[in-house]
């Protein structure tokens, strides 16, 4: 049993703990990095994986095969990049944000990254393209993982990847 700061008690099972402290240890900042890599924002691809992390203890049990915890949880990632580009798109339509005063030391590092011409090609994909190739190049996962994180078909992930590669190769050869 483990003290809540309300005073509660929540009981704790010691194997699921361990096993979800493992799984975080190992994949937590791949996963930053791919969120970012998404979403193009360091803080909130630290919110999405912690998100997942969660989810995945809270369903821990669900589980068919806790072997298959870090697909489930790269899937939940790649989802929740989804839902938030998604609320960043309809949030756009109707606000404005104004810009932050100070670029803090990620932005600034982000900012740098985005420099590069390659990564600028990246961003200019279509979404489900930039996935496929992200997940493929960036996490080095095989089509069959791919295709479960991005939940649709290997060929539709080797179509967003050929597509993807065609047009990056177009916008690099034209600019160099």
């Amino acid at each position: 049993m483990i003290e809540t700061p309300s005073g509660g008690a929540i009981a704790v099972d010691r194997d699921v703990a361990h096993a979800a402290t493992a799984l975080y240890t190992e994949h937590y900042r791949p996963l930053v990095r791919l969120a970012a890599l998404l979403v193009r924002d360091i803080a909130t691809a630290e919110e999405i994986v912690q998100d997942s992390f969660v989810a995945v203890h809270a369903n821990w049990r669900r589980l068919r095969d806790s072997a298959k915890a870090s697909s489930y949880l790269r899937q939940c990632v790649v989802n929740g990049s989804r839902s938030v580009l998604r609320h960043r798109m309809v949030a756009d339509r109707y606000v404005l944000q104004p810009p932050p005063d100070m670029p803090s030391a990620e932005q600034g590092a982000i900012v740098q990254l985005e420099r590069s011409a390659v990564v600028a090609a990246l961003h200019g994909l279509p979404p489900r393209q930039r996935e496929a190739l992200v997940l493929r190049y960036y996490a080095d996962l095989s089509e069959a993982q791919i295709a479960a994180a991005m939940g649709i078909s290997r060929g539709a992930v080797k179509s967003h990847t050929a597509r993807a590669m065609t047009a990056l190769r177009d916008v690099l050869e034209h600019e160099a």
